[in-house]
C-alpha cells in the first residue's frame, strides 16, 4: 500500500506543477462538475447501466459506495480500489483496460482522489434531475445595463469571462431581427416607418409597443408552430410501407390557435397527453391529443399490427421525454439508461401509461373524431357530442349490466360445430359448458354453424348471448391475437318432424363495449359485413347478446342452430374469424325490457336524432386518443431486451425512481391506476425539475440560434452543461411561477433584453474569447430555418398569401420528385395566382417519405422521429435551391415588378427594394454594385433581343431588374437573421 500512497503523491504534484499553464485543480470537488463526466468518459461503458462488468455500475451509488458498494472508501483514497486501479502500471489490473483506451490524466487522478479525500460525497442526482432553485440576482459591473432581470446573469457571466457586452444594436437590425423571431416573417416598410418614427421619441416604449403587436398577430402562431411540429414529429403521411396521407391537419391548426391564444404550456401539455381523459372533454381537446396519433403506421400488406402497434406505444413514450424533458429515454427500451439513472423496467412502467388506448396499426386511423371543418361549429358539434355520450353511456350501462349478469344465462351443452369451408373445427367440454374451437389455420369467409339442444326446463327465448375467445386463452391476454368480426348472426329453432327451422328475428345486439370500432346492430344487416368485432386484436373474452324482437316459446325437444358469419380480412393475408367461444341462452323477461321499455326507445330514439344532427354540420376525421374500458384493459409487460415478442414480468404505471413521484391526489380515487392524465400532471408538477427548463432552452435556441443547454436533445449527463445554469433556473421558475407557463410572457421578456438587443458585429476580443458566442457577448446572427427562408422570399415580393389554416397546400416542386409508393397520392400544384401556391410553409404537405425539396436543402426533418434539434448546414444545394426553385425565381419576378412599380428610376427602385429586403438603407457602395449588375443584364438583354434585321428591340428592363431582385433574395444578410 506504501507504493500506492507515493504514487497518489506524485500524481497529486505532478497536477499541482501544471496547474498555471493547463489545469487548476478546484477547491471543492463537485461530483456532477468534475467527478461524473470522468465516469461517463472513461468506465461506463464496461460499468454503466448497459454493461456492468463484475457487477459494478458508476451509474448508481449502491454499487461504488459503502453499505453495499466496495469501490470507493470516504475519506481514504489510499485504500480505495478506484484509485487503485486507474494508477496501476499493470495492463493486467489498470482501468480502463489498455484495449479500451489510454490510461487517466493526471488532472482527472487528482480529481477522483482529492473527491474521495473530501469524503466521496455522490449527489443524488445531475443537475437537470435536480428541482430549479430560486436564484437571486447576481451583483454585475453595470447594474444599469439591465433591461430585464436576465441581464444581469447574462452580464455576471461576462464579468467572469472578461468580457465585455456588444452596444445595442442599430434599430433597423433589432426590428428585422424581432420581426422574423416572433413572426417568421420580414417587417413590411410601414412596419419599419412606424417603428422607427416611435423610436425617436422612446426607443424602450417602441420596442414594448411593437413586440405587443407582434405578439398579436396570427403570424406568431404560425412561426412557433412549426418548432413544436419538430418536437411532436407532425406530418401529414403515415410513414412507413405506402406512406399514404393522413388526414391530421386539424391538430397543426389546433398549435397554431393555441400559441395565438396564449395557451398556458402546462394546459397545452395536458390536453395534448390526455385530453381525452379530461371531464366532459371539447372538440378541440380530443383533437389535442393527435400529437401521440402521427406515429408511423405500416400500410404493407402481411405485416403484423400488433408489432407496429406496440412500436407506435414506445415512440409515445421517446417522444414524450425528448419533447417534454429533454431525455434520451428511448435507449431505456433495451437496457438500464449507460449514464443516467433510468433502469430498463422503467420504461415499461412509462410505457404502460399509454398501452391502453384503442388504436392499432391499421388503415383506418381509427379512433377518429369528426372535426367541423369551419371551427365556428365547434360550439355546436360539442353541444351535440355531450349529448350524444351521455346518451350513449346511459344506454351501454342499463344494457351492459344485463348482459353481464350471470344468473339470467344458460349456457349450451352437447355442441356440434361444422364450417363452410376447409376451415376445421372442434367442440371440448370447458367447466359447465361446451366449447367450440378452429384448428389449424383459418379460411376467408368461413362460416360456423353451432347445434344445441335447448335446455329442457326453459320455456321462453329472449337472447342468446355469443362470448368469443382467443384460440389460446392462456397466453391470449399477454401476446393478443387477430381478432374477429362477426359479420352476420343468424339463428333458427330446430324441431325434429318440422318442414323447416322457425328462423329467429332479432332486435337489437348488446355489446360489451362501450366505443365499438364497429355497430354491433350491423351483425343484423345482411347487406353489411360489419358488426360485433374484436378489430383487429382479441387479448380478453369478448361477449355480445343477440336479444329478440319478443320472446318465443321453445318446442319439446328444440335444437338451436346459430350461424356465425365472417367476412372481414385485414393487410390482405389474416381472415378475422371467431377461433374459440361458446353459447349461453336466456328466457329472462329483462331482455324484452330492453328492447320495448318506453323511456329506453325514447333514448335510442333521440340518440338516432342528434346523430344525424351531427352529421350535417361538415366535419373531418381526425385520429385521436381513446382509453379501453377498465374491463378490456391490455395488461404490460417488460420486453426482455426490447423485443415485444419476448415479454418479461408484469408493469403497471409508473414514472422513475429517481425523479419525483406521481401524485396520489391526482388519481382522485387511490384505489384506480394512474392513467395518461396523471401521467399529464406528473409532467407540469411543480415538482418536475425538467419540463419549464427544457422549454425555456427551446425558445432560447430559437432566438439565439443555441440553447443555454447546447444539446437540446439530452438534459442527461451525457449532454452538455448548461453555459449559464443559474439563468436556465431562474428563467424556469420564472416560467412555471410568476408568467404562469405563459409562452408569449416569456418570449416577450427574452426579446426585450438587453442581451438579445445588443449588435451582433464581432469584435477580436469576442472571436477570441467567445468565439460560439457562448457567453452571449454579442447579439445572435444565424441562418433562418427553411420556413422563414421560404415565406420571407414571398413576402418581400408581395406574394404571400394571408390565407389561415385548412388543408395542405402544394406548391411547386421540380419535376421528377413526386414518385410516391402509393398512385392515388397526388401533388397538384396550385396555378399561379392561386393563393395556395403562396399559402405560409406551415400549410406546405409534409410527406414523411418526399420531404419537400426546398424544406429539405434547408435542414428541416422529415418528421419521422421526434427532432428536437435542427442541426444548420450551409451547402451549395440551397444557394443552388434560391436560385434556380421556381417560388424564389416567381419570387423575384414579383419583387422586381414592385420595384419598378414603386419608382422611376432604376437606382431608385433598386434603392426601395434593398430597403425592403433588408430593413435599412443601402451604402452608395451597395447601390454601385447592383446598378453594375443592372446594366451588364440589361445589357445581356439588348444584345439577346436583336431579331437579325438590324432592329433592336425596346426593353423594358423587367429581367434585369430580376437578375437584381434575385441577388437582393439571395444576400447573406437576408438569408442570416
Amino acid at each position: 500500500m506504501a507504493c500506492i500512497v507515493l504514487t497518489l503523491l506524485a500524481v497529486a504534484g505532478h497536477a499541482s506543477v501544471n496547474a498555471s499553464d493547463r489545469f487548476v485543480l478546484p477547491e471543492t470537488i463537485d461530483f456532477n462538475d468534475h467527478v461524473r463526466p470522468i465516469f461517463n468518459s472513461h468506465c461506463t461503458a464496461c460499468h454503466g447501466g448497459v454493461k456492468q462488468a463484475g457487477d459494478v455500475s458508476f451509474v448508481y451509488r449502491e454499487q461504488v459506495l459503502p453499505p453495499d458498494g466496495w469501490i470507493v472508501e470516504p475519506g481514504d483514497p489510499e485504500n480505495s480500489v478506484l484509485i487503485e486501479r486507474v494508477i496501476t502500471s499493470d495492463p493486467d489490473f489498470r482501468m480502463p483496460p489498455p484495449d479500451h483506451g489510454p490510461p487517466l490524466s493526471a488532472d482527472d487522478v487528482a480529481i477522483l482522489t482529492k473527491w474521495i479525500q473530501q469524503g466521496a460525497v455522490w449527489k443524488a442526482s445531475y443537475w437537470s434531475y435536480a428541482a430549479p432553485q430560486p436564484q437571486p440576482l447576481p451583483e454585475v459591473s453595470d447594474p444599469t445595463w439591465e433591461r430585464q432581470p436576465l441581464d444581469r446573469f447574462v452580464l455576471a457571466k461576462l464579468d467572469e469571462k472578461g468580457l465585455t457586452p456588444s452596444p445595442d444594436a442599430a434599430p433597423e437590425r433589432w426590428l428585422r431581427r424581432v420581426t422574423l423571431d416572433l413572426t417568421g416573417l420580414p417587417p413590411t416598410l410601414e412596419q419599419r416607418d412606424a417603428f422607427l418614427k416611435a423610436f425617436d421619441q422612446n426607443n424602450d416604449a417602441a420596442r414594448r409597443d411593437y413586440v405587443d403587436q407582434l405578439l398579436a398577430s396570427t403570424a406568431f402562431g404560425e412561426r412557433w408552430a412549426s418548432v413544436w411540429l419538430d418536437q411532436i414529429r407532425y406530418a401529414d403521411s403515415k410513414g412507413l410501407g405506402l406512406d399514404g396521407r393522413r388526414s391530421v391537419w386539424k391538430y397543426r391548426d389546433w398549435v397554431i390557435e393555441s400559441l395565438n391564444r396564449d395557451l398556458p404550456y402546462d394546459e397545452f401539455t395536458v390536453k395534448q397527453i390526455a385530453g381525452d381523459l379530461l371531464p366532459d372533454p371539447t372538440i378541440e381537446d380530443l383533437i389535442a391529443t393527435a400529437a401521440h396519433r402521427l406515429t408511423q403506421n405500416n400500410e404493407e400488406g402481411g405485416t403484423d399490427d400488433e408489432e407496429f402497434r406496440v412500436a407506435a406505444v414506445l415512440d409515445r413514450v421517446s417522444t414524450t421525454w425528448q419533447a417534454w424533458l429533454g431525455v434520451t429515454f428511448g435507449c431505456v427500451q433495451c437496457h438500464s439508461h449507460p449514464y443516467d439513472p433510468f433502469r430498463h423496467e422503467e420504461f415499461y412502467e412509462f410505457a404502460a401509461f399509454f398501452n391502453n388506448t384503442t388504436d392499432s396499426d391499421l388503415d383506418e386511423d381509427w379512433p377518429v373524431v369528426q372535426a367541423p371543418i369551419d371551427p365556428r361549429d365547434n360550439s355546436k358539434a360539442d353541444q351535440l357530442d355531450r349529448q350524444i355520450r351521455k346518451l350513449r353511456d346511459q344506454l351501454f350501462q342499463s344494457e351492459f349490466a344485463q348482459l353481464r349478469a350471470d344468473d339470467v344465462w344458460t349456457p349450451l351443452r352437447d355442441l356440434k360445430a361444422s364450417t363452410s369451408n376447409a376451415t376445421r373445427i372442434e367442440v371440448q367440454q370447458v367447466d359447465d359448458y361446451e366449447e367450440f374451437h378452429t384448428v389449424d389455420t383459418v379460411s376467408r369467409n368461413t362460416d360456423i354453424t353451432l347445434e344445441s339442444p335447448l335446455p329442457a326446463e326453459m320455456k321462453q327465448l329472449t337472447a342468446i348471448r355469443v362470448t368469443a375467445k382467443p384460440l389460446d386463452p392462456k397466453t391470449g391476454l399477454d401476446d393478443s391475437e387477430w381478432g374477429f368480426v362477426l359479420s352476420e348472426l343468424k339463428a333458427a329453432l330446430v324441431v325434429d318432424g318440422q318442414d323447416a327451422p322457425t328462423e329467429i328475428s332479432f332486435a337489437r345486439v348488446i355489446s360489451d363495449d362501450p366505443n365499438p370500432f364497429y355497430d354491433p346492430n350491423a351483425s343484423l344487416d345482411p347487406k353489411s359485413n360489419r358488426g360485433f368485432a374484436a378489430y383487429s386484436r382479441i387479448h380478453h373474452s369478448r361477449e355480445a347478446a343477440f336479444v329478440l324482437d319478443s320472446p318465443i316459446e321453445i318446442p319439446a325437444n328444440a335444437r338451436i342452430r346459430v350461424t356465425l358469419k365472417h367476412r372481414v380480412f385485414v393487410l390482405g393475408a389474416f381472415s378475422l374469424v371467431t377461433r374459440r367461444g361458446h353459447l349461453a341462452v336466456s328466457d329472462s323477461d329483462d331482455f324484452a325490457h330492453i328492447v320495448h321499455d318506453e323511456s329506453l326507445s325514447k333514448a335510442r330514439k333521440k340518440l338516432a336524432e342528434l346523430e344525424k344532427k351531427r352529421s350535417e354540420i361538415k366535419s373531418v376525421s381526425v385520429p385521436v386518443m381513446q382509453e379501453r374500458p377498465d374491463h378490456l384493459a391490455r395488461p404490460s409487460h417488460l420486453f426482455e431486451r426490447g423485443l415485444f415478442l419476448t415479454k418479461g414480468k408484469p408493469v403497471t404505471p409508473d414514472t422513475p425512481e429517481s425523479l419525483h413521484p406521481l401524485h396520489r391526489d391526482d388519481l382522485g380515487d387511490n384505489s384506480l391506476q394512474p392513467n395518461r392524465l396523471t401521467l399529464a400532471k406528473w409532467l407540469v408538477s411543480q415538482d418536475n425539475p425538467l419540463t419549464a427548463r427544457v422549454a425555456v432552452n427551446r425558445v432560447w435556441a430559437q432566438l439565439f440560434g443555441t440553447g443555454l443547454v447546447l444539446s437540446e436533445e439530452d438534459f442527461g449527463s451525457s449532454g452538455e452543461a448548461p453555459s449559464h445554469p443559474k439563468l436556465l433556473d431562474f428563467l424556469a421558475l420564472r416560467f412555471q411561477g410568476e408568467q404562469q407557463w405563459s409562452m408569449k410572457t416569456m418570449i416577450r421578456e427574452i426579446v426585450l433584453s438587453r442581451t438579445y438587443g445588443q449588435s451582433a458585429k464581432v469584435t477580436s476580443d469576442g472571436l477570441r474569447l467567445d468565439p460560439q458566442n457562448q457567453w452571449l457577448s454579442r447579439g445572435p446572427r444565424h441562418r433562418l430555418s427553411s420556413e422563414i427562408v421560404r415565406d420571407q422570399a414571398l413576402a418581400l415580393s408581395g406574394l404571400l398569401s394571408d390565407k389561415s389554416f385548412g388543408p395542405p397546400v402544394h406548391p411547386p416542386i421540380p419535376d421528377g420528385v413526386w414518385k410516391p409508393f402509393q398512385s392515388g397520392d397526388k401533388w397538384s400544384p396550385s396555378k399561379r395566382g392561386d393563393e395556395n401556391r403562396y399559402r405560409r410553409s406551415i400549410y406546405t404537405y409534409m410527406k414523411r417519405s418526399i420531404p419537400y425539396p426546398m424544406f429539405a436543402a434547408f435542414d428541416s426533418p422529415s418528421r419521422e422521429f421526434c427532432a428536437p434539434r435542427r442541426l444548420r448546414s450551409n451547402t451549395p444545394l440551397q444557394a443552388l435551391m434560391m436560385l434556380n426553385d421556381e417560388t424564389f425565381a416567381e419570387s423575384a419576378a414579383a419583387l422586381a415588378a414592385r420595384m419598378q412599380a414603386a419608382r422611376k428610376e432604376p437606382r431608385e427602385q433598386i434603392r426601395y427594394g434593398f430597403v425592403i429586403v433588408t430593413c435599412r438603407k443601402p451604402t452608395a457602395a451597395d447601390l454601385d454594385d447592383l446598378m453594375t449588375l443592372f446594366d451588364l443584364q440589361r445589357n445581356v438583354s439588348d444584345k439577346q433581343a436583336f431579331d437579325g434585321n438590324g432592329t433592336d428591340q425596346i426593353s423594358d428592363n423587367a429581367d434585369a431588374m430580376t437578375t437584381v431582385a434575385a441577388v437582393l433574395l439571395n444576400l447573406d444578410e437576408v438569408v442570416m437573421k
